[in-house]
């Protein structure tokens, strides 16, 4: 295993920022990954996992430490009766994966479809899009222990998935690396959609009950999602510029009936009369992020120090040539602003690195 010097860590995250890292390598097994902790406990520094960088921003000064990219890989699998399960390698990519899947006419995750990322870190942010969450799929995460250096499995029940929450973001944020995934997939499934966007986008494009089970219709909804994803910006592409990002930078806030009831009334007194936009959420209320942003003075495009929001997506912040400080700034100003406007405090989705 190869460790090398001073990264430049912007190559490795799709929002382009941050500066170098002090040690780097890549880890394509467990075995490196244990090798690595133990060469950054010998140098007493810290030592931080990067997976396909699509979720991460570093600081403009870099990281004083050691960066392990996650680059193990391979996907196999194997039958279960009338459904699949695919044990996945934590570097392999997202996309591919679920390009595969649908290829296959195996059903769980063709509305997860075109999300940046590798497969070890979509258990840890409980990923969804759409309508589907990869908790509804995934059996079991298997993890290392960066305390004891040993290989743990949890199940589903003990990843203690919630909406973009899981034990590995919570109570156990950063104790625990991902190195792979079994998810169960329905063989020759037919998607299930319950997301309002979609459906609607499917039934102009496409008469779906006409559709066989399995690669036909699930294609079809894949196709569809994809092209809802590159209207807003959400596929990374190097010829749109709003792709310089990190996806939906702030989770829609899960509040509760008192908090429902304080946002509505602000609304009311300053609002244009539209109603606010409401989701069932877990026995609570969600209410979409973006909506909120809008409604507190930032429009899409707005710019600031060489950062802003994205054109076509609300949520995303992008990086226009500017700084982590700028970014980091803005995201202040967009919390401020919802805050001061409806009463609720917007969460970051992305993870920032100090």
């Amino acid at each position: 295993m190869l460790i090398r010097e001073n990264i430049r860590l912007a190559e490795y995250t799709t929002i382009r920022l941050g500066g170098p890292a002090r040690w780097f390598c890549s880890c394509a097994t467990t075995d490196e990954l244990r090798e690595a902790l133990k060469f950054a406990a010998s140098k007493r520094m810290r030592a931080h996992l990067l997976a396909g960088g699509s979720n991460t921003v570093f600081a403009d000064a870099g990281f004083d430490g050691l960066v392990m990219k996650a680059d193990m890989q391979g996907v196999e699998f194997t039958d279960d009766g009338e459904h699949v399960l695919a044990s996945v390698q934590a570097g392999e990519e997202w996309e591919p994966f679920t390009r595969t899947a649908v290829e296959k006419g195996f059903a769980g995750v063709e509305c997860l479809s075109g999300i940046p990322g590798s497969v070890g870190a979509v258990p840890v942010q409980n990923v969804g899009a759409y309508g589907q969450e990869v908790k509804d799929t995934i059996v079991s995460v298997t993890a290392l222990d960066r305390t004891t250096l040993d290989t743990v499995t949890f199940s589903n029940d003990e990843c203690r998935f919630g909406y973009r929450h899981s034990r590995f973001k919570a109570e156990d944020a950063g104790r625990y690396i991902v190195t792979s995934v079994l998810f169960r997939l329905k063989k020759n499934g037919r998607p299930v959609i319950g997301y309002p966007e979609v459906r609607k986008a499917v039934e102009a494009a496409v008469p779906l009950a006409t559709l066989a089970d399995g690669r036909e219709s699930l294609t079809a909804v894949r196709n569809i999602v994809l092209a809802l994803r590159r209207k807003k910006s959400m596929v990374i592409d190097p010829s749109d510029p709003n792709t310089r990002s990190v996806g939906s930078f702030f989770m829609n806030p899960v509040v509760t009936d008192e908090q429902l009831w304080s946002m509505k009334e602000r609304w009311k007194s300053i609002g244009d009369g539209t109603e606010m936009p409401l989701f069932a959420s877990e026995g609570r209320t969600k209410v979409p992020a973006a909506w909120l942003i809008e409604r507190s003075g930032f429009a899409k495009g707005y710019t600031k120090d060489r950062v802003g929001i994205s054109e076509n997506h609300t949520l995303a912040l992008v990086n226009r040539g500017g700084t982590t400080a700028s970014l980091v700034a803005l995201a202040e100003e967009i919390r401020d602003g919802v805050f001061r406007t409806f009463g609720v405090r917007l969460e970051p989705e992305a993870n920032i690195i100090p």
